[in-house]
């Protein structure tokens, strides 16, 4: 049987795991389901539909399953699922989905999100993902698996933060973060690749000094120049690295990343590259 503490409040419509811990002080709603081996040390508040994996841990002050802030909102179903080995620090919160964004939000497996990081409304987290203090999600937003955030940065609503990237703290982020590489600054820009966190991810010393080239030429120009591509040649420079290097797994990630972003990649200049001449505004 769960071990909740007396001055705890679960709804008898939820469902706990006979080992889950529930701290004092914590609510527990109805249609909230948590599985085994999770614990809630203290002022744990989680709203359902939610759906908490195993043998996450949630410290003082994270709020899990609340109403989506999303004016369009009519109290229609939706729901938060979170998968499982996740660590959220103080004052996490987490919203659920809405309709015209599939009625979802998700979280992966082995994540940390460090202290008073929000994460909006039909977000689609990955794994393996460390996204540091008070960052704020908007809604829509996806991160995909072994991307590492800075503290205090914004991520603007639609926005994709690619693999294995790294965004520094108290970024901007108003376009796609293409996978492998470093963006941060003012304007936030491609710095480089992500060097540390592939090494620490055990890629080959080859993979990364092809990402390398793949950085200079994509996001410098074919001639290594400062300037940024225009529609045409960065379409060129893509079916250039498809054709030279396309069976290469990292590089095939980067070119069907960057060749199906919908509101812009970060250059190494404050102006996006755009493959889609129909791109017109990324805010929607």
């Amino acid at each position: 049987m769960a071990q909740v503490h007396p001055q705890a409040v679960v709804d008898p419509k939820a469902e706990l795991a006979d080992d889950v811990a529930v701290g004092p002080f914590c609510y527990i709603g109805p249609r909230v389901r948590i599985g085994s081996g999770c614990r809630l040390i203290s002022h744990v508040a989680i709203f359902g539909p939610t759906v908490l994996g195993e043998h996450n841990t949630l410290w003082p002050q994270v709020v899990l399953g609340g109403d989506p802030q999303d004016l369009k909102y009519r109290g229609e179903p939706s729901e938060l699922i979170i998968g499982d080995r996740n660590e959220l620090r103080e004052g996490v919160t987490v919203h659920r989905g809405t309709l015209c964004g599939g009625g979802v939000t998700r979280i992966g497996s082995d994540n940390l999100f460090m202290s008073g990081m929000h994460v909006a409304h039909d977000c689609h987290i990955g794994s393996h993902i460390v996204i540091a203090n008070s960052t704020q999600l908007a809604g829509h937003v996806r991160v995909h698996d072994h991307a590492a955030v800075g503290g205090m940065t914004g991520i603007h609503h639609f926005v994709t933060v690619g693999s294995y990237s790294y965004v520094g703290g108290m970024s901007r982020i108003v376009h796609d973060v293409p996978p492998f590489m470093i963006v941060e600054g003012h304007p936030c820009r491609v710095r480089g690749v992500n060097v540390v966190g592939l090494q620490r991810r055990r890629f080959a010393e080859a993979t990364i000094e092809l990402l390398k080239d793949a950085c200079r030429d994509l996001f410098r120009g074919p001639a290594g120049d400062h300037e940024p591509h225009t529609v045409g040649n960065m379409s060129q420079a893509l079916q250039r690295w498809r054709h030279n290097h396309g069976e290469e797994p990292s590089i095939a990630m980067l070119l069907d990343f960057l060749a199906n972003s919908s509101i812009g990649v970060f250059g190494r200049h404050q102006e996006a590259f755009r493959t889609d001449h129909r791109f017109s505004n990324p805010v929607r």
